[in-house]
C-alpha cells in the first residue's frame, strides 16, 4: 500500500504572490460586482499547477487569522515594518478561502498563531505516516524539514519549484533545519523586524553554528571567543533568546481538522460553480484528467 502524500499549502504566500504578479502592471481584474479577482486568479493557477506537479492524496490550506499573534505580544515590533495589505487585496482573502471550499480543501487557521505555525503542527502530526510537501515562498519554513517533510519553494514563474529536504538542505544553506532557528536568533530577520544580536550577521552566525552547533553550546563556550564577539553576545543575550523564540515555528497549535476531509476528491461541478459565483473562469479540464490518471494508476 502506497504512503499518503499530503500537500500543505501556505495560502498567504500563494495569494500575495498571485496579487503582486499582476498588480505590478496595474492589472487587478474585476468581476461583475466590481471586486478585484487578480490575486484569487493567480492563487488558483498556482494551486492547480501544484496539484499537477505533486499529485497529492490529501490537501490542506493554511491561513493567518489577523496580524495580532503571540509573537506580537512577545515583541510589539514584530512585523511592524510591514504596510497594510493593498485595498484591492483585502476582499480576496475570503474569496480564496471560498475557492478552497469549492475544491473541498480544508481551510485551517487558528487565532493567535500564524499560518506557518499551523503548517508546522500539521507537518509534525502527519509526517510519521505520510509524505508531506509544503508549498510556500517563505524560506522560514525550511526549519520544518525532517524525515518525510519536503519544502517546495515557489520560484519565479508558475510551475518552478526548488525542493529542499534532508538530503540537500545543508548543501544549499550550510546548516541543518534545526540550526536555521538558531541562525535567526543570532542574526535576526529584517523582513520580520526583529534584530537578533547586534553586530552579528549571516556569515558570523554560520561560522559560530558550524563550530558550536547550537546556541546553548555557544553560550557555554563564550570564554573561547574573541573579546569583541563575547561582548556582543553578553550584551545581546536577551534579544538572542527572544529572536530565537520569534523565529521558531510552533508545532503545538490547538487546531482541529479531519484527515478524511482533506482527501483530494474535488468535484468538477462544485469547483466550477464556486469559482463562477466569484466571477472567476479558469479551465479545469487538465486538472481532472490528471486526477483520473492518478486514480487509475
Amino acid at each position: 500500500m502506497s504512503k499518503d502524500k499530503v500537500l500543505l499549502i501556505d495560502g498567504m504566500a500563494l495569494l500575495f504572490r498571485g496579487f503582486f504578479a499582476t498588480s505590478i502592471y496595474g492589472n487587478f481584474m474585476y468581476n461583475d460586482k466590481g471586486i478585484p479577482t487578480n490575486a484569487v486568479n493567480g492563487f488558483i493557477k498556482y494551486f492547480l499547477n501544484a496539484l499537477d506537479t505533486f499529485q497529492p492524496t490529501h490537501v490542506i490550506c493554511c491561513w493567518d487569522m489577523g496580524s495580532k499573534t503571540f509573537r506580537t505580544r512577545l515583541y510589539p515590533e514584530y512585523k511592524a515594518n510591514r504596510s497594510q495589505p493593498p485595498e484591492e487585496l483585502i476582499p480576496q482573502f475570503d474569496m480564496a478561502k471560498e475557492a478552497m471550499d469549492g475544491f473541498e480543501v480544508p481551510n485551517v487557521g487558528v487565532e493567535d498563531f500564524e499560518a506557518d505555525d499551523c503548517i508546522g503542527t500539521l507537518a509534525n502530526q502527519l509526517a510519521p505516516q505520510s509524505s508531506v510537501y509544503i508549498l510556500t515562498g517563505d524560506q522560514d519554513l525550511l526549519q520544518l524539514i525532517d524525515e518525510n517533510i519536503t519544502i517546495a519553494i515557489m520560484k519565479k514563474g508558475r510551475g518552478n519549484y526548488q525542493l529542499y529536504d534532508e538530503t540537500n538542505l545543508f548543501e544549499h544553506k550550510g546548516c541543518t533545519a534545526r540550526q536555521m532557528i538558531d541562525m535567526k536568533g543570532l542574526m535576526g530577520d529584517s523582513s520580520d523586524n526583529y534584530p537578533g544580536v547586534k553586530g552579528i550577521g549571516e556569515k558570523t552566525a554560520l561560522k559560530l553554528l558550524k563550530e558550536y552547533e547550537t546556541i546553548e553550546a555557544l553560550l557555554e563556550n563564550m570564554n573561547n571567543l574573541s573579546p569583541g564577539l563575547k561582548k556582543k553576545l553578553e550584551t545581546g543575550q536577551d534579544m538572542l533568546h527572544l529572536s530565537r523564540q520569534l523565529a521558531e515555528i510552533r508545532i503545538d497549535v490547538p487546531l482541529k481538522y479531519s484527515f478524511e476531509e482533506a482527501i483530494w476528491t474535488a468535484r468538477e461541478e462544485k469547483a466550477i460553480n464556486s469559482l463562477g459565483n466569484m466571477g472567476i473562469k479558469i479551465p479545469l479540464q487538465d486538472l481532472y484528467s490528471n486526477q483520473e490518471t492518478a486514480e487509475s494508476g
